[in-house]
């Protein structure tokens, strides 16, 4: 699915628009022939933000704008790589990226620099949504990653086990900001293939 980036629109109309499409694809499933009791959800970096937040804000009626708003815009799974959570802390790990910058992009994201807009933040940190009935989680994020510190994903991982979600935190040993490779895809299709298939 598409949405709109920080440059055409603030937050939060990245995740109403992936709540959109979910509510949409989910509205014309006997289309399209897909299984609507059975989505999931993968992002990376940005993406993972959003799948993240899709996952934690199921039941969130706030981001519910637009069409078909009697349909669920939840997913039953979520794969997250290496996305930003709770973009606050960020700056406090070192690396290249000076995350608390006006022109950061989390600062984007939020219209204006991070730590001036505390509450604009924590309405975009999908740790914030996360409650026991959310979906199970597969996170994976790289050890060496100089953009989004490792510490986003261990958060959101505390969070979710604190409220009983189900949630695995696969680090990759010596990966950056991205990976793939068989081992890395596999594990995906397992999680996904666990919790979607019949």
């Amino acid at each position: 699915i598409n949405y709109r980036l920080s440059q055409h629109a603030i937050f939060p109309a990245q995740i109403e628009d992936c709540k959109a499409a979910v509510r949409w694809l989910r509205a014309n499933a006997g289309k399209y022939r897909l299984d609507p009791d059975r989505f999931g959800a993968w992002g990376a970096s940005a993406g993972g933000h959003l799948v993240a937040l899709v996952g934690t804000s199921g039941d969130v009626k706030e981001f519910d704008v637009g069409e078909n708003l009697g349909v669920s815009g939840r997913v039953q799974a979520v794969c997250d790589w290496f996305g930003p959570t709770d973009m606050v802390q960020m700056s406090k790990f070192p690396g290249p990226m000076k995350h608390d910058a006006p022109e950061s992009p989390e600062s984007l994201l939020v219209g204006g620099p991070i730590q001036e807009n505390l509450a604009k933040a924590a309405k975009a940190n999908p740790i914030t949504y996360v409650s026991k009935d959310d979906p199970p989680f597969l996170i994976m994020h790289g050890d060496k990653d100089p953009l989004v510190p490792l510490n986003q994903s261990e958060l959101l991982e505390a969070a979710l086990k604190k409220a009983e979600v189900e949630v695995q935190l696969h680090v990759v040993p010596g990966a950056g900001h991205g990976f793939g490779g068989a081992e890395n895809q596999g594990l995906v299709s397992k999680f996904f293939a666990k919790h979607l298939k019949k």
